[in-house]
Protein backbone atom coordinates (compact mmCIF):
# COMPACT_ATOMS: atom_id res chain seq x y z
CA UNK A 1 0.00 0.00 0.00
CA UNK A 2 1.72 2.92 -1.43
CA UNK A 3 2.75 5.39 1.99
CA UNK A 4 0.95 8.50 0.15
CA UNK A 5 -2.16 6.84 -0.22
CA UNK A 6 -1.82 5.82 3.84
CA UNK A 7 -1.37 9.91 4.39
CA UNK A 8 -3.83 10.78 1.91
CA UNK A 9 -6.61 8.85 3.82
CA UNK A 10 -5.62 8.35 7.28
CA UNK A 11 -8.91 10.40 8.30
CA UNK A 12 -12.47 9.90 7.08
CA UNK A 13 -13.40 13.69 6.84
CA UNK A 14 -17.10 14.42 8.49
CA UNK A 15 -20.21 14.12 6.06
CA UNK A 16 -22.81 16.67 6.05
CA UNK A 17 -25.70 14.58 7.48
CA UNK A 18 -28.06 17.24 6.00
CA UNK A 19 -27.56 16.82 3.23
CA UNK A 20 -28.00 13.32 2.84
CA UNK A 21 -31.47 11.75 1.82
CA UNK A 22 -33.58 10.40 4.90
CA UNK A 23 -35.80 7.40 5.08
CA UNK A 24 -33.25 5.30 3.00
CA UNK A 25 -32.35 1.76 4.43
CA UNK A 26 -28.85 0.40 4.56
CA UNK A 27 -28.06 -3.21 4.38
CA UNK A 28 -25.45 -5.19 6.32
CA UNK A 29 -24.11 -8.65 5.98
CA UNK A 30 -21.77 -9.59 8.53
CA UNK A 31 -19.63 -12.72 7.65
CA UNK A 32 -20.23 -13.80 11.61
CA UNK A 33 -20.43 -12.62 15.34
CA UNK A 34 -17.99 -15.22 16.72
CA UNK A 35 -15.35 -12.27 17.43
CA UNK A 36 -15.94 -9.73 19.70
CA UNK A 37 -15.17 -6.92 17.53
CA UNK A 38 -17.71 -7.15 14.99
CA UNK A 39 -20.69 -6.47 17.75
CA UNK A 40 -18.65 -3.34 19.00
CA UNK A 41 -18.44 -2.10 15.07
CA UNK A 42 -22.08 -3.11 14.64
CA UNK A 43 -23.08 -0.43 17.02
CA UNK A 44 -20.90 2.30 15.79
CA UNK A 45 -22.54 1.71 12.41
CA UNK A 46 -26.64 1.13 13.36
CA UNK A 47 -25.63 4.61 15.09
CA UNK A 48 -24.62 6.56 12.49
CA UNK A 49 -27.39 4.85 10.31
CA UNK A 50 -30.08 5.51 12.42
CA UNK A 51 -28.47 9.16 13.09
CA UNK A 52 -29.54 10.03 9.61
CA UNK A 53 -32.89 9.40 9.83
CA UNK A 54 -32.33 5.92 7.91
CA UNK A 55 -32.91 2.62 9.11
CA UNK A 56 -30.61 -0.19 9.38
CA UNK A 57 -31.44 -4.02 8.68
CA UNK A 58 -28.85 -6.65 9.53
CA UNK A 59 -28.25 -10.74 8.74
CA UNK A 60 -25.34 -13.01 10.16
CA UNK A 61 -23.45 -15.03 7.40
CA UNK A 62 -22.45 -17.59 10.30
CA UNK A 63 -19.00 -17.93 8.11
CA UNK A 64 -21.00 -19.42 5.61
CA UNK A 65 -19.75 -18.09 2.05
CA UNK A 66 -23.69 -19.68 0.73
CA UNK A 67 -25.76 -18.08 3.27
CA UNK A 68 -23.67 -14.90 2.63
CA UNK A 69 -25.03 -15.02 -1.00
CA UNK A 70 -28.53 -15.19 0.08
CA UNK A 71 -28.84 -12.96 3.20
CA UNK A 72 -27.49 -10.24 0.49
CA UNK A 73 -30.78 -11.34 -1.78
CA UNK A 74 -33.00 -11.10 1.62
CA UNK A 75 -31.14 -7.87 2.25
CA UNK A 76 -32.20 -6.85 -1.55
CA UNK A 77 -35.48 -7.86 -0.95
CA UNK A 78 -35.97 -6.18 1.90
CA UNK A 79 -35.31 -2.84 0.42
CA UNK A 80 -31.81 -1.76 1.36
CA UNK A 81 -30.68 1.02 -0.64
CA UNK A 82 -27.26 0.50 0.02
CA UNK A 83 -25.02 -2.52 1.66
CA UNK A 84 -22.44 -2.86 3.72
CA UNK A 85 -20.95 -6.27 3.47
CA UNK A 86 -17.67 -7.71 5.65
CA UNK A 87 -17.09 -10.70 3.37
CA UNK A 88 -16.70 -14.55 4.10
CA UNK A 89 -14.89 -15.47 1.28
CA UNK A 90 -13.54 -12.82 -1.30
CA UNK A 91 -14.02 -15.60 -3.92
CA UNK A 92 -17.18 -16.67 -3.24
CA UNK A 93 -18.97 -12.81 -2.65
CA UNK A 94 -19.12 -11.97 -6.23
CA UNK A 95 -22.65 -12.86 -7.58
CA UNK A 96 -23.93 -10.78 -4.06
CA UNK A 97 -21.92 -7.85 -5.74
CA UNK A 98 -23.29 -8.66 -9.33
CA UNK A 99 -26.99 -9.05 -7.38
CA UNK A 100 -26.83 -5.20 -5.86
CA UNK A 101 -25.60 -4.28 -9.36
CA UNK A 102 -28.21 -5.20 -11.03
CA UNK A 103 -30.55 -3.73 -8.99
CA UNK A 104 -28.48 -0.22 -8.41
CA UNK A 105 -27.27 -0.68 -5.17
CA UNK A 106 -24.46 0.53 -3.87
CA UNK A 107 -21.39 -1.63 -1.99
CA UNK A 108 -19.55 -1.17 0.55
CA UNK A 109 -16.56 -3.70 0.99
CA UNK A 110 -16.06 -3.43 4.86
CA UNK A 111 -13.13 -4.24 6.66
CA UNK A 112 -11.92 -6.98 3.86
CA UNK A 113 -11.40 -6.64 0.35
CA UNK A 114 -14.06 -7.23 -2.30
CA UNK A 115 -11.91 -6.66 -5.35
CA UNK A 116 -14.28 -5.28 -7.53
CA UNK A 117 -14.61 -1.63 -8.64
CA UNK A 118 -18.11 -1.53 -8.10
CA UNK A 119 -17.61 -1.77 -4.33
CA UNK A 120 -16.22 0.94 -2.07
CA UNK A 121 -13.35 -0.64 0.18
CA UNK A 122 -13.08 0.83 3.75
CA UNK A 123 -10.73 -0.76 5.73
CA UNK A 124 -8.11 0.01 8.92
CA UNK A 125 -4.34 -0.07 7.37
CA UNK A 126 -4.12 -3.97 7.05
CA UNK A 127 -0.79 -4.49 5.61
CA UNK A 128 0.47 -1.28 8.50
CA UNK A 129 -1.20 -3.38 11.12
CA UNK A 130 0.80 -6.37 10.37
CA UNK A 131 4.12 -4.51 10.09
CA UNK A 132 3.36 -2.87 13.44
CA UNK A 133 2.59 -6.17 14.98
CA UNK A 134 5.79 -7.30 13.71
CA UNK A 135 7.99 -4.60 14.41
CA UNK A 136 6.50 -4.87 18.06
CA UNK A 137 7.39 -8.00 18.70
CA UNK A 138 11.17 -7.66 17.00
CA UNK A 139 11.65 -4.68 19.19
CA UNK A 140 11.45 -7.04 22.01
CA UNK A 141 13.04 -10.17 20.33
CA UNK A 142 15.07 -9.23 17.60
CA UNK A 143 16.40 -13.01 16.84
CA UNK A 144 15.49 -16.37 17.09
CA UNK A 145 12.68 -19.01 16.09
CA UNK A 146 9.31 -17.57 15.26
CA UNK A 147 5.79 -18.87 14.17
CA UNK A 148 3.16 -17.22 12.27
CA UNK A 149 -0.44 -17.50 13.14
CA UNK A 150 -1.79 -16.88 9.71
CA UNK A 151 -5.54 -15.79 9.57
CA UNK A 152 -8.57 -17.40 6.87
CA UNK A 153 -6.58 -18.18 3.53
CA UNK A 154 -10.20 -16.86 2.35
CA UNK A 155 -9.42 -13.47 3.33
CA UNK A 156 -7.33 -11.23 1.70
CA UNK A 157 -6.12 -9.39 5.20
CA UNK A 158 -4.13 -12.66 5.82
CA UNK A 159 -2.07 -11.41 2.91
CA UNK A 160 -1.76 -7.94 3.80
CA UNK A 161 -1.42 -8.60 6.67
CA UNK A 162 1.44 -11.07 6.43
CA UNK A 163 3.04 -8.66 3.74
CA UNK A 164 3.43 -5.91 6.35
CA UNK A 165 5.32 -8.59 8.62
CA UNK A 166 7.64 -9.60 6.09
CA UNK A 167 8.57 -6.43 5.21
CA UNK A 168 9.56 -5.58 8.69
CA UNK A 169 11.21 -9.19 9.63
CA UNK A 170 12.43 -10.26 6.06
CA UNK A 171 16.33 -8.82 6.34
CA UNK A 172 16.63 -10.60 9.28
CA UNK A 173 14.91 -14.15 8.48
CA UNK A 174 17.30 -13.89 4.64
CA UNK A 175 20.45 -12.82 7.33
CA UNK A 176 19.46 -15.80 9.02
CA UNK A 177 18.67 -14.32 12.56
CA UNK A 178 15.50 -15.21 12.38
CA UNK A 179 14.05 -19.05 11.15
CA UNK A 180 10.57 -19.11 10.57
CA UNK A 181 9.58 -22.94 12.26
CA UNK A 182 6.22 -22.37 11.56
CA UNK A 183 3.89 -20.44 9.62
CA UNK A 184 -0.14 -21.75 9.29
CA UNK A 185 -3.70 -20.31 8.01
CA UNK A 186 -6.46 -20.86 10.78
CA UNK A 187 -9.84 -21.55 9.53
CA UNK A 188 -12.25 -19.00 10.75
CA UNK A 189 -9.68 -17.21 12.32
CA UNK A 190 -10.77 -18.76 15.05
CA UNK A 191 -8.68 -19.07 18.53
CA UNK A 192 -9.17 -23.21 19.22
CA UNK A 193 -8.17 -23.74 15.44
CA UNK A 194 -4.98 -21.43 15.75
CA UNK A 195 -4.58 -23.31 19.23
CA UNK A 196 -3.98 -26.35 17.58
CA UNK A 197 -1.84 -24.52 14.17
CA UNK A 198 0.06 -23.41 17.83
CA UNK A 199 0.37 -26.64 18.97
CA UNK A 200 1.49 -28.35 15.92
CA UNK A 201 4.15 -26.18 15.84
CA UNK A 202 5.71 -26.28 19.07
CA UNK A 203 5.91 -30.39 18.19
CA UNK A 204 7.85 -29.70 15.46
CA UNK A 205 9.60 -27.23 16.66
CA UNK A 206 10.35 -29.06 19.50
CA UNK A 207 8.96 -26.53 21.59
CA UNK A 208 12.04 -24.00 20.31
CA UNK A 209 9.58 -21.29 19.55
CA UNK A 210 10.95 -17.14 20.78
CA UNK A 211 8.06 -15.48 19.19
CA UNK A 212 4.83 -15.35 17.58
CA UNK A 213 2.94 -13.45 15.55
CA UNK A 214 -0.53 -13.59 14.98
CA UNK A 215 -2.83 -11.74 12.82
CA UNK A 216 -5.34 -11.18 15.22
CA UNK A 217 -6.07 -11.14 19.21
CA UNK A 218 -8.28 -14.11 19.38
CA UNK A 219 -5.89 -16.04 17.36
CA UNK A 220 -3.11 -14.53 20.02
CA UNK A 221 -5.18 -16.34 22.81
CA UNK A 222 -5.52 -20.07 21.46
CA UNK A 223 -1.21 -19.21 20.75
CA UNK A 224 -0.57 -18.48 23.77
CA UNK A 225 -3.06 -21.02 25.28
CA UNK A 226 -0.94 -23.60 23.44
CA UNK A 227 2.60 -21.84 25.00
CA UNK A 228 1.55 -21.81 28.08
CA UNK A 229 0.50 -25.54 27.95
CA UNK A 230 3.83 -26.06 27.21
CA UNK A 231 5.46 -23.65 30.33
CA UNK A 232 6.99 -20.99 27.60
CA UNK A 233 6.19 -17.36 27.71
CA UNK A 234 7.36 -15.80 24.32
CA UNK A 235 6.83 -12.56 23.17
CA UNK A 236 3.44 -12.63 20.97
CA UNK A 237 1.59 -9.57 18.74
CA UNK A 238 -1.91 -9.46 17.80
CA UNK A 239 -4.47 -6.84 16.47
CA UNK A 240 -8.01 -6.02 17.21
CA UNK A 241 -8.42 -4.69 20.84
CA UNK A 242 -9.90 -7.21 22.05
CA UNK A 243 -10.73 -6.93 25.98
CA UNK A 244 -9.20 -10.38 27.15
CA UNK A 245 -6.60 -9.50 24.97
CA UNK A 246 -5.91 -6.07 26.07
CA UNK A 247 -5.57 -7.87 29.47
CA UNK A 248 -2.78 -10.13 28.58
CA UNK A 249 -1.08 -7.13 27.85
CA UNK A 250 -1.08 -5.44 31.21
CA UNK A 251 -0.40 -8.62 32.68
CA UNK A 252 2.44 -9.62 30.05
CA UNK A 253 1.33 -12.84 28.17
CA UNK A 254 0.76 -10.90 24.99
CA UNK A 255 3.45 -7.87 23.90
CA UNK A 256 1.10 -5.77 21.46
CA UNK A 257 -2.93 -5.63 20.08
CA UNK A 258 -2.98 -3.25 17.36
CA UNK A 259 -6.27 -1.18 18.50
CA UNK A 260 -8.28 -0.75 15.39
CA UNK A 261 -11.09 2.03 16.99
CA UNK A 262 -14.27 -0.31 15.71
CA UNK A 263 -16.43 2.63 16.43
CA UNK A 264 -14.44 4.87 13.71
CA UNK A 265 -14.97 2.31 11.29
CA UNK A 266 -18.42 1.42 12.17
CA UNK A 267 -19.34 4.74 11.81
CA UNK A 268 -17.13 5.95 8.69
CA UNK A 269 -18.81 2.87 7.08
CA UNK A 270 -22.74 4.34 8.11
CA UNK A 271 -21.95 7.82 7.20
CA UNK A 272 -20.54 6.51 3.76
CA UNK A 273 -23.42 4.00 3.03
CA UNK A 274 -26.07 6.69 3.73
CA UNK A 275 -24.31 8.92 0.87
CA UNK A 276 -23.77 6.10 -1.68
CA UNK A 277 -27.65 5.19 -1.29
CA UNK A 278 -28.56 9.44 -1.53
CA UNK A 279 -26.49 8.77 -4.64
CA UNK A 280 -23.00 9.80 -4.00
CA UNK A 281 -20.51 8.67 -6.39
CA UNK A 282 -18.21 6.50 -5.06
CA UNK A 283 -15.33 8.68 -6.33
CA UNK A 284 -16.80 11.63 -4.69
CA UNK A 285 -17.29 10.39 -1.12
CA UNK A 286 -15.35 12.61 1.01
CA UNK A 287 -11.40 11.41 1.98
CA UNK A 288 -11.85 9.15 -1.10
CA UNK A 289 -8.33 7.52 -3.03
CA UNK A 290 -7.74 5.74 -5.62
CA UNK A 291 -5.62 2.23 -4.60
CA UNK A 292 -5.12 -1.03 -6.78
CA UNK A 293 -3.18 -2.82 -4.24
CA UNK A 294 -5.15 -6.20 -4.47
CA UNK A 295 -4.10 -9.16 -5.96
CA UNK A 296 -5.69 -8.32 -9.37
CA UNK A 297 -4.60 -4.90 -9.39
CA UNK A 298 -8.33 -3.68 -10.00
CA UNK A 299 -8.54 0.25 -9.13
CA UNK A 300 -11.01 0.98 -6.47
CA UNK A 301 -12.18 3.82 -4.35
CA UNK A 302 -11.11 3.75 -1.02
CA UNK A 303 -10.74 4.91 2.52
CA UNK A 304 -7.81 3.64 5.08
CA UNK A 305 -8.11 4.42 8.70
CA UNK A 306 -4.95 4.33 11.32
CA UNK A 307 -4.64 2.01 13.81
CA UNK A 308 -2.87 2.33 17.08
CA UNK A 309 -0.94 -0.35 18.55
CA UNK A 310 -1.23 -0.86 22.64
CA UNK A 311 1.59 -1.89 24.97
CA UNK A 312 1.93 -2.25 28.18
CA UNK A 313 3.94 1.64 27.88
CA UNK A 314 0.50 3.32 26.76
CA UNK A 315 -2.48 1.02 28.35
CA UNK A 316 -4.22 4.24 28.94
CA UNK A 317 -5.26 5.29 25.73
CA UNK A 318 -7.92 2.41 25.61
CA UNK A 319 -8.69 3.21 29.25
CA UNK A 320 -9.22 7.31 28.41
CA UNK A 321 -10.89 6.77 24.88
CA UNK A 322 -13.82 4.61 26.76
CA UNK A 323 -12.65 1.42 24.95
CA UNK A 324 -12.59 -0.60 27.85
CA UNK A 325 -12.70 -0.05 31.74
CA UNK A 326 -9.62 0.37 33.50
CA UNK A 327 -10.64 -2.70 36.45
CA UNK A 328 -11.13 -4.53 33.23
CA UNK A 329 -7.92 -4.24 31.71
CA UNK A 330 -6.08 -3.83 34.78
CA UNK A 331 -6.94 -7.15 36.46
CA UNK A 332 -3.97 -9.18 37.71
CA UNK A 333 -1.64 -6.53 35.56
CA UNK A 334 2.01 -6.19 36.07
CA UNK A 335 3.88 -3.05 38.37
CA UNK A 336 4.35 -0.16 36.34
CA UNK A 337 1.89 -0.46 33.38
CA UNK A 338 0.78 3.46 32.42
CA UNK A 339 -2.81 3.57 33.14
CA UNK A 340 -2.92 0.96 35.84
CA UNK A 341 -1.21 2.67 38.41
Amino acid sequence: MHKSIIAAAIAVVGFNSAALAEGMTVGVSWSNFQEERWKTDEAAMKAAIEANGDTYISADAQNSAAKQLTDVEALIAQGANALVILSVDKDAVGPAIDAASNEGIPVVGYDRLIEDDRAFYLTFDNKGVGSIIAQSVMAVQPTGNYAIIKGDKGDPNAAFLLEGMMEVIGDAVAAGDITIVGESFTDGWKPDNAQKNMEQILTAANNEVDAVLAENDGMAGGAIAALEAQGLSVPVGGQDGDHAALNRVARGTQTVSVWKDARQLGAAAGEIAAALAAGTALDAIDGAVKWSGGANGVEMNAIFLSPTPITKDNINVVIDAGHIEKDKVCEGAMAGIVGCE
